[in-house]
């Protein structure tokens, strides 16, 4: 898993190569992916793609009455485009990420939440990614690959987002998932991984590989931090947080002044709490923000994790 998460092989018969790698054989490989997804230790083997590129997002928070937690969390998960959500230490304490094919289909869904819980809705929209890439080391190292730089030099072409979409959802286990893919698509394979090539080196298509559950896996110690830096500071902290090992997300969002001040996050997924709160004295270290004022969210309680919605016309659910 550790060795996958970002680096499925773009050709016909991707499942044969990691095969040949391990000195196995193509079922063998395909058998233990189905364990793994069956188990719940990785929710798909599939893409993510970078944020407010095909698709609109936002980061969201409600403050729930402690007796209401369960119940406003369904109202949460019931809202289609609501692909993350987790319940964390702190007043505002249901936590949830909305997708969508447009910025107005993602603010219908916080209106809707709005109006059946009665709770103000924290909008904090992504101002600048520093690191997106959602994988982490399960080798015990930390280390991850530096962050990738993006360009926007693509068009996006009609197809696009039906096809980051199905890669959203995950690819079909079968020894030629991208001929499953292209079949369903209606395209040949060899245009299906070509243009998956192509966002992937555009930065669209952000990591394409194996989706891991970090909880299931045994990083259960998992924090968002959060940090109120200064707007002439924050390209500075962005970029050195992403250079510690054990921080596995950054990026600027807005702030919400009068209740959620703060601009800069990234998340730690750790083993214990000790081990998240090293890291997390070691990452405000690193980026000079030892003086600034921050918030520490460990999570408690995972509600969901699926891919991100970005077409509704060919979501294709895996019940994930």
């Amino acid at each position: 898993m550790n060795d996958w998460q970002r680096a499925l092989p773009l050709v016909p018969r991707p499942f044969q190569v990691i095969a040949d790698h391990h000195h196995t054989t193509e079922d063998q490989i395909l058998d233990r992916l189905q364990t793994l997804l069956d188990t719940g230790a990785i929710s798909r083997v599939g893409a993510t793609c970078r944020p407010n590129t095909l698709a609109a997002s936002t980061l969201a928070a409600v403050a729930a009455p402690e007796d209401q937690i369960d119940e406003i969390a369904k109202i949460i998960n019931a809202q289609e485009g609501v692909n993350h959500s987790y319940e964390r230490e702190n007043k505002w304490n249901i936590w949830f990420v909305a997708t969508g094919p447009t910025r107005a289909f993602v603010n219908d869904i916080l209106a809707r939440i709005t109006a059946e819980t009665g709770l103000r809705v924290l909008d904090l929209r992504l101002r600048r990614p520093f690191n997106v890439d959602l994988g982490f080391a399960l080798d015990g190292s930390n280390a991850l690959p530096a962050p990738r730089v993006f360009t926007d030099d693509i068009e996006i072409e009609e197809g696009d987002r039906a096809l980051m979409q199905a890669l959203s959802d995950g690819l079909p286990l079968t020894p030629t998932p991208f001929a499953t893919l292209a079949e369903r698509l209606g395209q040949t394979e060899t245009a299906i991984i070509e243009r998956v090539r192509t966002l992937a080196e555009a930065g669209i298509l952000s990591r394409i590989g194996l989706i891991v559950r970090h909880r299931a896996l045994g990083w259960r110690a998992n924090a968002m931090c959060v940090f109120v830096v200064p707007p002439d500071r924050i390209e500075a902290c962005g970029t050195a947080l992403t250079k510690v090992q054990g921080v596995t997300l950054c990026y600027e969002r807005r702030a919400e002044p009068d209740v959620w001040p703060y601009t800069l996050y990234c998340m730690i997924h750790g083993r214990s709490r000790s081990e998240t709160l090293d890291v997390l004295t070691q990452a405000r270290v690193a980026a000079g923000m030892v003086n600034f004022e921050y918030r520490i969210l460990f999570s408690t309680r995972c509600f969901r994790q699926r891919g991100a919605l970005i077409d509704v016309a060919s979501e294709t659910p895996n019940g994930n």
